[in-house]
């Protein structure tokens, strides 16, 4: 009996929270971010200017997204890209989420969001191109506190009168299957309708319904196999397992032609990698006995898949090591990077880009309504951010999960190069965040007593380690 009381009382809870939640994330201050105009802009690889060759103002303003006056250099180009990005935040009113009543993220999922939109931008290098943008970025309204506080306010007595009432049954809505992705063919070469389409599919995977193929339900679903629930806090790297197994799980044939791979104790074993790159992903269907469509990398062979490269690192002790900033700005400088999950301590953040010591970043903590991504004219704005957001690195926390997208064997092959050059160490940075060695993972035998939650802590290495590799990961 007092079981089910204290049951009650935790149901209770947890509902209170979750309406204090939307209502704290629901209010969206419309600040501006200001940038220098006399430095450039990095943004996943592309470069940016915001001072005209005639311009002799101030070195700082002010970018509001839709300030029509401030358009000098390619602002503008900037602005477009950013917003092309896919947002994924706190969502609410959504069906439960495994193993739990809750309907809402907010206050604990930005994490698994910050990994969502890394993971999208994965898949819109692999479907479109870093070049592709949105048509509609620059018709997107900035965030305004207004009409928020107004739902925000109508949310918390909705949500406290349902507090009161028994736990909610299961939704009779039935929710359709996502869209299947239609044949690619050579995406970067297609006209803007097939573009589209894909941009649509491909939003449709992070939608919020256990269908989703790489939705929050299936990742809260996959963090149970690793002792995480629904309202716990996940941490990068044990994102980064999640977003692996989804992207091996998906059935969608869609997501044949990709699939993810984990470093290990801050080590990339290229061998694991090629095999990724060769091999099909366990689950799926192999090209020749699937009606799955082609993948877009016209350049490789019909076995090969394009692998999602991620790696967890910890870039310093308790706080994050300011020498570490340079190799941040050099990562970010890459076309084939595809961001950084981390953020601040238990507030996590998708960073895209910088501008000077200030990293920029995508916020996932701004609540939004549950949108049914199984309608085929489902509204795509909410899934696009105007403004973004600039924290100083010496803020960030010191752990998170880098991410890469590499399309082939060859391609792997260059990045392997070109990061290498970038992980030598300076007279400052005496160890590299991480390393590559060639060979299998297996062969080093450095994770074969690790589970899951220990796969957390980036930094533990075997002591049975009988190879050393130059450059080993240590906290500074």
């Amino acid at each position: 009996m007092e079981n089910k009381g204290s049951d009650e009382v935790e149901k209770l809870k947890t509902k209170f929270l979750s309406a204090w939640h939307n209502v704290k994330y629901s209010w969206a201050l419309k600040s501006k971010t200001s940038f220098s105009r006399n430095s450039p802009v990095l943004l996943l690889g592309k470069c940016y200017h915001f001072k005209a060759e005639d311009d002799d103002s101030p070195t700082e303003a002010c970018y509001e997204p839709f300030d029509e006056d401030f358009v000098m250099g390619n602002v503008e180009a900037f602005r477009k890209d950013f917003a092309s990005r896919v947002w994924l935040t706190y969502r609410e009113e959504f069906p439960p989420l495994p193993g739990s009543t809750l309907t809402s993220d907010c206050g604990w999922g930005c994490m698994l969001r910050a990994g969502q939109m890394m993971l999208a931008q994965a898949l819109t290098l692999h479907f479109l191109g870093r070049d592709w943008t949105w048509p509609e970025a620059l018709a997107l309204q900035p965030l305004d506190t207004h009409t928020w506080t107004t739902t925000a306010a109508k949310r918390l007595v909705a949500s406290l009168e349902a507090s009161l009432q028994s736990s909610p049954g299961t939704s009779d809505h039935s929710l359709l299957p996502v869209h299947q992705a239609q044949a690619p063919g050579s995406a970067e070469e297609a006209d803007p309708h097939l573009k589209e389409m894909y941009h649509r599919t491909l939003v449709s995977w992070f939608g919020d319904s256990p269908s989703a193929q790489l939705g929050l339900h299936r990742l809260v679903r996959l963090g149970l196999t690793m002792g995480k629930q629904a309202g716990d806090w996940y941490g990068p790297a044990v994102v980064a397992h999640i977003l692996k197994k989804a992207v091996e799980e998906a059935m969608d044939p869609g997501l044949a032609g990709i699939t993810a791979y984990v470093s290990q104790d801050c080590t990339v074993y290229s061998a694991d990698v090629i095999d990724s790159h060769r091999a099909p992903t366990a689950g799926q269907a192999s090209p020749e006995s699937s009606d799955a469509p082609p993948s877009p990398q016209d350049d490789q062979p019909a076995s090969s898949r394009a692998v999602i490269i991620l790696i967890p690192v910890r870039l310093g002790g308790e706080k994050t090591n300011p020498d570490y900033f340079n190799f941040a700005k050099s990562i970010l400088s890459l076309e084939y990077c595809i961001g950084i999950i981390g953020g601040k301590p238990k507030q996590a953040c998708y960073f895209v880009g910088f501008q000077d010591d200030s990293l920029i970043y995508m916020d996932p903590h701004y609540c939004q309504s549950f949108v049914d991504v199984s309608t085929s004219d489902f509204p795509l704005q909410s899934y696009h951010c105007p403004s973004p957001k600039k924290m100083p690195f010496s803020k960030m926390d010191p752990s998170c999960t880098i991410g890469f997208y590499s399309r082939g064997v060859q391609d792997y092959e260059r990045i392997t190069q070109e990061l290498s050059k970038v992980l030598q160490p300076s007279a400052k940075e005496k160890y590299p965040a991480f390393t590559f060695v060639q060979g299998h993972g297996r062969d080093y035998d450095l994770s074969a007593s690790l589970t899951p939650e220990k796969k957390e802590w980036p930094f533990i290495r075997d002591p049975r380690r009988t190879v050393t590799t130059a450059g080993d990961f240590v906290l500074l």
